[in-house]
C-alpha cells in the first residue's frame, strides 16, 4: 500500500513536472530573458544596475554599438520586434532569423515553443515600444553613436 502511495506520488511529480515545462507565462518569459542574456544588450543600464531590470528602459535597445570586421550592429528594441508579431508568428520569426555579430541568434533558435511563447508575452507585458536603436553601420562608414570595438587585437609575427 504505502509503495502504491509513494509510486503514484513520484508520477504526480513528473507530471506536473512536465507540465511546468510547457508553461507559457510573462514569468517565464521574464526569466528566459534574464537567463537568455537579452537584457545584458538589449535593457541600457542592465549590467551597471547589478541586474536590477528597470520595466521603463527594458528591452528598449541599446544606442551603444558593437564594431567589428562585420560593421556597427546596435541591439535593437526587442519591444518594437514584437509588437509586430502575433505570439504564433513571433515563435516562426524566432525559429528563423539570423543576425550579425555579436548576437548569439543559434541559442534563440535552441529555445523550445513555450519558452518563445513566454518570451513574447513578456516583451509585449513591458508597454510601450518606445523608440528603435540606431541602424546598422556598415564596415568602413563612421557611426554616429558610440562604439565598442570587437576585433581580436593584431598579433605580433612569431
Amino acid at each position: 500500500m504505502l509503495r502504491t502511495i509513494v509510486v503514484a506520488v513520484i508520477g504526480l511529480t513528473a507530471s506536473i513536472a512536465v507540465a511546468d515545462d510547457s508553461e507559457v507565462s510573462v514569468a517565464k518569459g521574464a526569466r528566459i530573458a534574464m537567463i537568455g542574456g537579452c537584457h545584458d544588450c538589449h535593457t541600457v543600464g542592465y549590467g551597471e544596475a547589478g541586474g536590477v531590470i528597470d520595466p521603463a528602459t527594458a528591452l528598449k535597445g541599446n544606442p551603444v554599438g558593437y564594431q567589428g570586421p562585420w560593421g556597427t550592429t546596435f541591439a535593437p528594441n526587442l519591444r518594437i520586434i514584437a509588437a509586430k508579431y502575433s505570439e504564433d508568428d513571433f515563435v516562426k520569426f524566432l525559429t528563423t532569423f539570423e543576425a550579425r555579430p555579436p548576437m548569439p541568434w543559434y541559442n534563440v533558435h535552441a529555445l523550445d515553443e513555450s519558452e518563445m511563447r513566454s518570451l513574447h508575452q513578456y516583451i509585449v507585458s513591458l508597454g510601450e515600444p518606445g523608440d528603435p536603436a540606431p541602424e546598422y553601420v556598415p564596415p568602413g562608414t563612421a557611426p554616429k553613436s558610440p562604439f565598442l570595438v570587437f576585433a581580436p587585437p593584431t598579433m605580433p609575427a612569431p
